[in-house]
């Protein structure tokens, strides 16, 4: 009797599944390659026949718009920000928190760098339709708009509830405080030789540029 009798084959992937496997698989390729990068790359990297790309997405195009929608997707980002200790001091929770929302933006300027400066995405990706159930690129450039605005609402809500425990301290509500943290940490790597650290920068947002705080 052989030691396979017992074995149990692994539960088949969903569509969905198996796509999230492939872009998975594609995104640090395409850091590296941007648009030149191969469907056969892509399925080595994924233990994978490369039939099975096009099964799940119908061209390299759409593929790479699905890199795309999942490099911006903030979800993770946003999970590990709730997840920071409140009972830590306000400054360190901003540092942690500072250093997920850069991190996030790094690497989805990472994949959007890549596609830019290899010629980018094409708006009507070739060979028709995607198949049944695979993201659409047009669709995905539809909802782009909307759904950066939903991401940064929601980072804004997760941001204002580091601020709660702070609330009767505070000259501004937490909800205005996250928002002019948000946008100092979404500028704060754009046009820079020598960026400020997170550290520094959550420094500056709450103590001012003066020393000794503000001018009396």
């Amino acid at each position: 009797m052989t030691n396979t009798a017992g074995r149990r084959r692994a539960p088949a992937m969903s569509p969905e599944q198996r796509r999230e496997m492939i872009v998975r698989a594609a995104l640090p390729l395409v850091v590296e390659y941007g648009t030149s990068v191969t469907t056969a790359q892509v399925a080595r990297a994924a233990g994978i026949g490369e039939g099975t790309i096009f099964r799940a997405f119908g061209d390299k195009e759409t593929l790479l718009a699905a890199c795309m929608a999942e490099a911006a997707r903030p979800d993770d980002t946003l999970a590990h920000v709730a997840a920071i200790a409140l009972d830590l001091p306000l400054e360190e929770r901003l540092v942690e928190a500072a250093d997920a929302l850069r991190g996030y933006l790094a690497r989805m300027g990472a994949v959007a760098g890549a596609l830019a400066a290899s010629g980018g995405l094409r708006r009507d990706p070739p060979g028709g339709a995607p198949p049944e159930g695979a993201p659409s690129e047009q669709a995905g450039a539809g909802r782009a708009l909307s759904g950066r605005e939903a991401s940064m609402a929601a980072t804004r809500d997760v941001l204002s509830g580091l601020f709660e425990p702070e609330r009767d301290d505070l000259r501004l509500s937490p909800e205005r405080l996250a928002e002019a943290f948000q946008f100092l940490v979404l500028a704060s790597g754009r046009g820079t030789s020598s960026p400020l650290t997170s550290a520094e920068l959550v420094d500056l947002f709450l103590h001012g540029a003066l020393k000794g705080g503000a001018a009396g």
